[in-house]
């Protein structure tokens, strides 16, 4: 099964990048350039990870995965920001984000980190068979 992600950013540049290196490893992606809009895809669709800008303009990045929560408690979260602050960074360890990058950002480094995070938290749902 294909894995898939959500992500979040309104830098059409960062959108189109990440579109273009998750699709050619056959991802089912989606962007958004709004933390509104992504609610409303969330609502319709789960993904398997969400990669989330901090500042946009409608609602930032914290605020977002906040609702996100409600919506998938345990969905994993990457967070990128051009301006990282201590404050975001400590908020996104309160949401309990799974990573927290900085622009400019390796993007074989980011790739990396989800695959491995999507891959870590598919094998925690996996069930294992109880005997009878």
């Amino acid at each position: 099964m294909r894995k898939s992600i959500i992500i979040i950013d309104d830098e059409l540049l960062i959108r189109d990048l990440l579109y273009d290196h998750f699709s050619e490893k056959d991802w089912v992606v989606s962007v958004s350039e709004s933390g509104e809009k992504s609610i409303e895809l969330l609502r319709n669709r789960a993904y398997d990870i969400a990669l989330v800008d901090v500042r946009m303009p409608d609602m930032d990045g914290l605020s977002f995965v906040r609702k996100m929560r409600e919506l998938y408690p345990t969905m994993p979260v990457v967070i990128i920001t051009g301006y990282p602050t201590v404050e975001s960074a400590i908020e996104a360890i309160r949401l309990k984000v799974d990573d927290y990058f900085i622009k400019p950002f390796n993007i074989n480094k980011l790739y990396k980190t989800i695959d491995h995070l999507v891959d870590r938290y598919k094998r925690q749902d996996e069930k294992v068979p109880t005997e009878i």
